[in-house]
């Protein structure tokens, strides 16, 4: 793999289904169809191979339907990664595969401080030189700032106050070193007013596709692939150069994730400064 190849971590659907309730997105009385969710995979894993992204699986566990959301496996920086701490017990067993997966692969495993939740890239994602953390809901602040000094990058912690958008990427989602997308309503007034004074470009989100988890975006290059339901926003990429790809998750959505939760990209974030330092 070169420097430059898109290199992205990818977890079979083997085993994924709504087994319990962690956020309001998830209902045991409404059950994900498991073979259209491995369609609806399949055809997200080959929008990434056809966009140039070299895809890497780790195998699926019985009993860990959650492990298909390898955003939350870590935090990837150079050749580290900062393995997560997830809040919910229901997820804390996905820690030691996540672990060794990273560890077989040549990455240099890195423990976030103790007591602190930290859940990967789900809750960290850098747009130019500068980590935006999301915390309440999964993550902590103090751990994020803790992580940001270890890292030696400026980080800013984002307060998330609508439990629907639990985890950054489902309301942020960095497009280039100086344009995201994002959904305002989702961020305490400090959070929006630290998104706007350095981000110099954003894109906002309407609440309906939101909902559809149009910022919960996979990018490669000027490729942006996203849930189904966001033809307002695919509008707004294709003027401003993007090329987006539409692919139906709904049986993720019932899970709360989409694209961007169903990866990891494993060679930096498309959006991170470090990749060219």
């Amino acid at each position: 793999m070169t420097a430059s190849e898109p290199h992205i971590l990818m977890c079979p659907p083997d085993f994924y289904g709504i087994h319990y309730e962690i956020n309001p997105w998830m209902d045991l009385s409404r059950q994900a169809d498991h073979g259209l969710a491995v369609q609806q995979w399949q055809a997200l894993r080959q929008h990434i191979e056809e966009a140039g992204a070299k895809v890497s699986l780790i195998e699926p566990v019985a009993g860990l339907p959650d492990l298909v959301f390898t955003a939350n496996a870590a935090m990837i920086y150079h050749d580290r990664a900062l393995v997560s701490r997830f809040r919910h017990r229901q997820r804390q067993g996905e820690e030691p595969f996540n672990r060794r997966w990273f560890a077989e692969h040549g990455f240099s495993v890195v423990d976030v401080p103790e007591h602190f939740s930290f859940e990967g890239a789900g809750d960290a994602l850098f747009c130019g030189d500068t980590l935006y953390a999301g915390y309440r809901m999964r993550s902590d602040a103090a751990g994020h700032q803790l992580i940001g000094q270890m890292l030696g990058c400026r980080t800013i912690p984002v307060e998330l106050v609508d439990s629907r958008y639990y985890h950054l990427d489902t309301c942020f989602c960095p497009l280039s070193d100086s344009e995201s997308l994002w959904f305002p309503p989702a961020f305490d007034e400090y959070g929006q007013t630290a998104i706007r004074s350095h981000v110099p470009r954003l894109i906002e989100v309407v609440r309906e596709e939101a909902e559809r988890f149009a910022c919960n975006a996979v990018v490669i290059g000027r490729r942006v692939i996203t849930n189904t339901g966001c033809d307002r926003l695919r509008e707004l990429l294709r003027d401003r150069g993007y090329e987006p790809v539409a692919t139906p998750l709904d049986e993720f959505v019932k899970a709360g994730g989409s694209a961007k939760c169903l990866t990891l990209r494993l060679d930096g974030e498309e959006a991170a400064a470090w990749k060219q330092g």
